[in-house]
Order: C-alpha cells, then structure tokens, then sequence
C-alpha cells in the first residue's frame, strides 16, 4: 500500500508566540504521562516553510510573565511529501507550556497528549483539558482549546488525540472494549474537532482487539488518520505485536512513528549491534521495518527527543536525524552503516516534544523541517 500523497497549504501568517520560564527535568522513559512524563484513509497536509524569528505579540490566553519570543515558521513554499509530527502536552513539567494555537506551522501533524481511561467503560477513553496547563497559561479554557484545533486546521495543521503514553491506563482487549474506544474517539473527534488517533501504548497491546477497534473507528469517520508509537524493540521483528497491529490496520494506517529512544544497545538489520543515540541506531533499525515488507516506507518515520532534557537516553543532534533521513531516503549521509537499499518515500520525523522543543529554541523543529521539506 502506498500513503496518499501530501497536498500543501501555503499561508503567509506569522504566528506569534509566548514561552514560559523553563526548569531542568529528567523524564520517566518513553512518553510522559499527564500525571509526570498506504493507501491512507486521510491524507495529511504538509505545511512548508523556512523557519523565521516571529514578531512579539501576546496571546490573550497566556501568562501575563512577559517571555522570550522563539522562532516561528513563515509559511511559504513548494510542496512537501514529509511530515513533521510533535506531541503537545496537555499537562506541566519543566518543559515550556504552550497554548495549542502556539504550536508553530512547521509541525505538520501534532499529537495532545494524552487521553485518559474512562472507568465506567472498558477500552472508553476520555480528555480533559489539564487544569494546572489552564493556570499556568493565565486561564486557558477548553472554549479556547476547541477554538485553537480549529486555527491550527486553518494552517493546514492536523491535530491528534494521543492516547496512553508511558503511565497510561488504557487497555482494549475484547470486542466491547474495542467498540468503547472506537465510539469515545469518535465522540471525541465530533466534541473537539480531532482529526485522529495516535496509539502510544508502551505496556503491552491486543493485536486482534486494538484493530479491530481501529478499523471500527475508520468506518465511523472516514479518512480519519491514525498514527503508532511504538518503542523500539516494539517492532524490530515482524512477529511482534506492534508490527502485527500494523500490518492489520495498513489500510488505514497513516504513519507508525517508532521511538528510537530509552532503547538501549540492539540489533539492526545489518546483524550488528548498534548503540542509541547514534545516526547508525536509527538507520539499522529502521531498516529492519523498511525491508521487512507489507508497509509502505510512506507509512515508517522516526520518532526522537527534541532535546536532552526530553528523554532519560537516546537524544540525537537534529542534525544527525536529518542525516539520518538522508542516507534511508537516497544512501548519502550515511554514517557506518549503509542501508542495502533506500526508501525515498520515506514517512519523516517525530518528537518528543513540541513543548521540549520550544525549551531547546525549537532546534528540531529548526533544523528538521526545512531538511524535509528539502527531501524529494
């Protein structure tokens, strides 16, 4: 199957942004929970651009502390066939909390974290937005939450509900709990204006009962967009649950981001052993999905820390992604791994987070999107 391809909105908007005053943290592995850390049904929207410094103008919904302005994305351009992905946080840590609609352009696809289990219903899932983000942005409102899902479509920007995490407590393991999830995303989607789904489930899945949960979901809203989280060990064999699920939703299945962090020293498709936080950790592992077959490489991207704060182990300079993109997509960059082909088709880049990201100046965001939308 191949992913549809990526049609491109062009804006001339500048968005301004309000940061707030960050601390040091050192994150719990994989992603942080609220609590502490193809053919494509829909296809998504790249949004290109050059990242430029924005003008300084005041969200009304932000901490009245003044804060620096960081760089935003000035939305000009050719179009794009790779996709951005970063996860927002709907809860505070030391990182920089953001009002949805400050989330710069250049993030094609972004992912709130997280929902919550809903305890009256199996699989159900619910959200909420956080009441300690609500205060520390001055009184942000869920009015204003829903109001800013609809900016960022404005921008050609599409908007998840990410569900789980690494403290997460959804589990959908029957058919009724899979019925649950399908029918609370999908109320979801209607309340909110969600374009999707984003499964980040770190503690084990029902291959049978998450599918067909998925698949439900994708006839109660056609075209909806679904995107995977795996770890890296999660899909580093073809039998694993992870690459099962994807291989039985690969018809609706958009883009499964795999995160090559918190992972430890493994095995690449080249035999050897390759260490994380490495360009040749990404590129051997990733190979291993790539030629395993049965995804398109339209549907595999890589998914890292925004910044060394943002994950225990396992950042990469964005430079080194983009490296790293590079010799998947066309066999240049490489490091000392070569890959036994290339995948020019290639999904693109996720991380954790768009918040970590706005800590660190938007380095990733600096550095990789203007790389993808350089890529053929």
């Amino acid at each position: 199957m191949s992913r549809a391809r990526l049609a491109v909105v062009a804006v001339g908007a500048v968005t301004a942004l309000l940061l707030a005053t960050i601390g040091v943290a050192v994150l719990l592995s994989g992603h942080e929970p609220a609590t502490r850390s193809p053919s494509v049904a829909g296809a998504l929207v790249p949004v290109t651009g050059t990242p430029t410094a924005a003008a300084a103008t005041a969200p009304a919904v932000l901490s009245p502390t003044p804060q620096p302005t960081p760089q935003d994305q000035q939305v000009v351009g050719s179009a794009s066939k790779h996709v951005l992905a970063g996860y927002w946080q709907n809860f505070v840590n030391h990182a920089v909390a953001l009002p949805l609609a400050a989330v710069p352009r250049g993030y094609n696809l972004v992912d709130v974290a997280f929902a919550a289990a809903d305890s009256r219903h199996d699989g159900g899932v619910t959200f909420a937005l956080s009441p300690a983000l609500a205060r520390a942005l001055g009184g942000y409102t869920t009015a204003q939450f829903t109001k800013d899902i609809a900016t960022l479509h404005a921008r050609g920007q599409h908007v998840l509900i990410s569900v789980n995490g690494a403290g997460g407590a959804v589990s959908i393991n029957s058919s009724s709990a899979a019925t649950n999830f399908a029918s609370s995303i999908s109320n979801l989607m209607n309340t909110y204006g969600f374009d999707g789904v984003d499964i980040d489930f770190e503690n084990g899945i029902d291959v049978a009962s998450t599918a067909q949960a998925l698949h439900s979901l994708a006839v109660l809203h056609p075209g909806v967009l679904i995107t995977l989280a795996p770890q890296a060990d999660d899909v580093q064999s073809a039998s694993s649950a992870y690459f099962q699920l994807a291989l039985s939703i690969r018809s609706i299945l958009t883009i499964s981001f795999t995160q090559y962090y918190n992972a430890g020293t493994m095995t690449g498709c080249d035999g050897a052993a390759h260490a994380q936080g490495t360009e040749d950790f990404l590129t051997a592992l990733a190979c291993t999905q790539l030629r395993n077959g049965g995804l398109s490489p339209s549907q595999i991207g890589l998914g890292l820390p925004a910044s060394k704060l943002a994950a225990k182990h396992g950042y990469l300079a964005p430079s080194l992604v983009n490296s790293a993109l590079g010799c998947l997509a066309t066999g240049h960059g490489c490091s000392g791994f070569a890959p036994p082909a290339t995948w020019p088709t290639i999904a693109g880049a996720m991380t954790w987070s768009i918040n970590w990201d706005a800590a660190n100046g938007y380095e990733f965001l600096r550095t990789v999107s203007p790389y993808l939308q350089s890529m053929p």
